[in-house]
């Protein structure tokens, strides 16, 4: 399993994100979609600053961005800022009679590498606006990759299986939901056929899940006699 690819489905996990059908890879590179960014940035209650116009030309616009996530257990908040760049024909192509508009591209560009990087993911995978050739092999889902792009990687079965069945486990409100989960026979082949460290961190997760919710119970004090 990538490590990389497991950094990215934990993170997604954590915001309630699926694996699958938010992530594919382009050429060997992760890609993850801006709304799929705008949803866990709404979130984690990322907010930004007003952006600064470094570059106002017709065809072109520069724009910087700065983005701050508030950590609740400090009262603190980490500061990051990125640019995001437009420029027709170069790093963005319209097509047609289709209406270029740049600011809002190059804003789109900046917000997702803020987000990206204030969620430890920069380097790791890159928006869809990141770049034209990404949005040129645009998929509708992460199978129709090996459609489009014969040398592209699909991401690791066991990674996507592994983030699916988190993000189930978290949506689970009781410890008897927890429990019907774990010993369902979907679940439990699935489980099957992931590594032995993946399963066992499968396991360790839906425990702390249990914990969570009040496993164990607590047993009923007794009457002094």
């Amino acid at each position: 399993m990538r490590t990389a690819d497991k950094q990215i489905a934990d993170i997604l996990v954590r915001y309630g994100e699926p694996f699958g059908g938010n992530v594919w890879r382009v050429q060997g590179t992760a890609v993850i979609y801006h709304k799929t960014l705008e949803r866990i940035a709404a979130q984690a209650k990322i907010t930004f600053d007003a952006p600064t116009i470094v570059r106002a030309e017709r065809d072109e616009a520069v724009i910087l961005v700065t983005g701050r996530l508030p950590d609740p257990t400090t009262s603190t908040e980490r500061v990051e800022w990125s640019i995001g760049e437009a420029l027709i024909n170069v790093n963005y192509r319209v097509s047609g009679k289709q209406a270029g508009n740049v600011y809002a591209m190059a804003e789109k560009r900046a917000k997702d590498r803020v987000i990206l990087k204030l969620l430890e993911l920069h380097g790791l995978v890159y928006s869809e606006e990141e770049a034209d050739e990404f949005r040129q092999g645009h998929p509708a889902a992460v199978q129709a990759v090996d459609d489009d792009f014969g040398d592209s990687d699909p991401f690791d079965e066991a990674t996507e299986a592994e983030a699916d069945i988190k993000r189930r486990i978290d949506e689970m409100t009781s410890i008897d939901a927890v429990t019907d989960l774990m010993l369902d026979a979907q679940t439990q082949r699935i489980l099957s056929e992931m590594p032995p460290g993946t399963r066992d961190e499968v396991r360790d997760y839906a425990k702390t899940r249990l914990v969570t919710l009040g496993w164990p119970p607590k047993k009923p004090r007794r009457r002094a006699a």
